[in-house]
C-alpha cells in the first residue's frame, strides 16, 4: 500500500521517540487495539533498530512501522534490513528520500519552503512532513498545498494535540505526526491506549 491508504485507514502517525526495545511490542499493541497504524521511531531514542524489528515482526502485517530522524543513505539500509518499511526524517534529505525509493520504502521528508517541499517531491517522496508546525500554521499549510500537485500529502509534526488538530484538518493536513501527544518515554500501555483514543476522537469530530 502506498502512504495515502495508511493514512486513510488512520491518519494519526505514532512518534515512539523514546520507547526501549522491552516496552516496544506493548506500547504498539496499545496503538494497535486504539486503531493506530502508522508507527515511527525515532532513531535517537535506545536500540531503535530493534524496536522497530520487534515491532515489524508482531505488527507488520496491519502496521506501516518505521524509523523517524533519518539522516543518512546508510541509516535506510539498516532501516530496511529489520523490515522497516517508512522512512521520516526532519530534513530536506534528497539522499534519503532516495535511498529509501531505491530499497523500496515510503519515504516522507521533513520540509518548511516551497523550495524544500517541491524538492523532496522531485526526489520521490510520498509525502511532506511539514516540519516544525510550532512555527508555521494552517494558513501556511494551505498555502503550500495551493503550490504543490494536487494530492500531495502533506502532514504537520511538532506541537500537534487533541487541542490543534481542527484548524489543521480544515487547512488539508493529510494526517498528523504525534509525538509526547501520544507517547512520551515512562508511558505505561493504558496511558498510551488513553492518549490515543483521545486523538481518535478529536479526529473523528473534525468530520
Amino acid at each position: 500500500m502506498g502512504l495515502t491508504d495508511w493514512l486513510q485507514r488512520c491518519r494519526l502517525v505514532a512518534i515512539l521517540r523514546g520507547v526501549r526495545p522491552d516496552e516496544a511490542v506493548d506500547i504498539a499493541a496499545a496503538l494497535d487495539a486504539a486503531g493506530i497504524a502508522i508507527v515511527e521511531v525515532p532513531l535517537n531514542s535506545p536500540d531503535p533498530l530493534d524496536s522497530i524489528a520487534r515491532i515489524a515482526a508482531r505488527f507488520g502485517d496491519r502496521m506501516l512501522v518505521g524509523a523517524g530522524t533519518v539522516r543518512s543513505a546508510a541509516q535506510v539500509d539498516a532501516i530496511a534490513d529489520v523490515a522497516g518499511r517508512l522512512i521520516v526524517t526532519p530534513h530536506a534529505a534528497d539522499a534519503v528520500v532516495r535511498q529509501a525509493k531505491a530499497r523500496g520504502l515510503l519515504a516522507c521528508p521533513g520540509c518548511f519552503t516551497p523550495t524544500e517541499a517541491f524538492a523532496m517531491l522531485d526526489a520521490g517522496a510520498d509525502g511532506l512532513k511539514l516540519f516544525p508546525a510550532e512555527a508555521a500554521s494552517p494558513a501556511v499549510l494551505r498555502s503550500l498545498r495551493a503550490v504543490l500537485p494536487a494530492g500531495t500529502a502533506m502532514l504537520p509534526v511538532g506541537g500537534i494535540d487533541a487541542s490543534n488538530l481542527a484548524p489543521w484538518h480544515a487547512a488539508g493536513a493529510a494526517g498528523f505526526g504525534i509525538g509526547s501527544s501520544i507517547y512520551k518515554p515512562g508511558d505505561k500501555p493504558d496511558t498510551v491506549r488513553q492518549k490515543a483514543a483521545q486523538l481518535q476522537a478529536a479526529l473523528a469530530a473534525c468530520g
